[in-house]
């Protein structure tokens, strides 16, 4: 039996060095281009880590899924958090179909996360639903 030891990829710098994320739009505009270089037809979710003056520092990829849905689990999310050695994260995701608007999945996701990121005591901004040309923000909503 033969073991493979996979590394954790991390990619520093998704925006010019020291642009901040301070609303739900400057978050948007930061998730779409890394969204371009993804597969449009299927959903991906992906964590923005960010310092304690809100400037983007890194992010990972957490998910690739299907067309309707792509699988998250917080343990990833967080580990992705304590990797990238950020105090703040913003999650984004998108949606293929073009609307932005979360499902029941996507709204429970975004509330066991808040849960955890309070356990861990790693502010949890936002959650970024990317759609075509508009976005929706669960923090814009006070759904956070």
């Amino acid at each position: 039996m033969r073991y493979t030891v996979t590394t954790f990829k991390v990619r520093p710098e998704v925006c010019e060095p020291g642009e901040p994320a301070r609303c739900s739009e400057h978050a948007w505009l930061i998730a779409k281009p890394i969204f371009a270089n993804l597969d449009a037809d299927r959903e991906h979710f992906l964590v923005l880590g960010l310092n304690q003056r809100n400037r983007v520092v890194g992010h990972k990829e957490i998910s690739s899924g299907t067309l309707t849905s792509s699988l998250v689990n917080p343990n990833e999310v967080f580990t992705a958090a304590m990797r990238l050695r950020v105090p703040a994260i913003i999650c984004c995701h998108n949606h293929p179909s073009g609307d932005p608007m979360p499902s029941m999945d996507d709204q429970e996701i975004t509330r066991r996360l808040k849960e955890c990121a309070d356990m861990m005591m790693i502010r949890f901004l936002d959650h970024i639903i990317l759609g075509h040309e508009r976005f929706f923000s669960f923090s814009d909503r006070g759904l956070l």
